[in-house]
């Protein structure tokens, strides 16, 4: 699959202050990778820390929060790393789906993506 970048909006959850951000599109990271940095810049700090596990195997603990992320005219609440000041901003596949959009490598975009229910019996 081909990585590719997407402007992202990060801010406070009331829509009030935004930063716009360049971040890869990894659909191998559950969450989006926000440096601290950043998120201080906003004023939003760690809520919790939370243990991950890394490509390499190794567990390691970050803080995360609560966030309003943007994308063209989509907002949403989602939970974001706060990942080491001055890294690479990613976004993960649990703030796609909450956004209600899909990677398309080929074309490297993001594309509207319905969501799926099943109905219950």
């Amino acid at each position: 699959m081909g990585a590719f970048h997407v402007t992202i909006e990060i801010g406070d959850l009331g829509g009030r202050r935004f930063e716009r951000l360049d971040a890869l599109v990894d659909t191998g990271a559950t969450y989006t990778w926000v440096p601290q940095d950043v998120l201080q810049r906003l004023g939003l700090e760690p809520e919790e820390k939370r243990p991950f596990i890394l490509a390499d195997g190794r567990e390691m603990y970050y803080g995360v929060r609560w966030v309003g992320a943007r994308i063209g005219g989509r907002f949403t609440p989602t939970i974001v790393i706060c990942g080491h000041p001055g890294s690479e901003s990613l976004l993960g596949v649990v703030t796609l789906e909450e956004l209600g959009l899909g990677a398309d490598p080929v074309n490297e975009r993001l594309i509207s993506v319905p969501g799926r229910l099943k109905r219950a019996s």
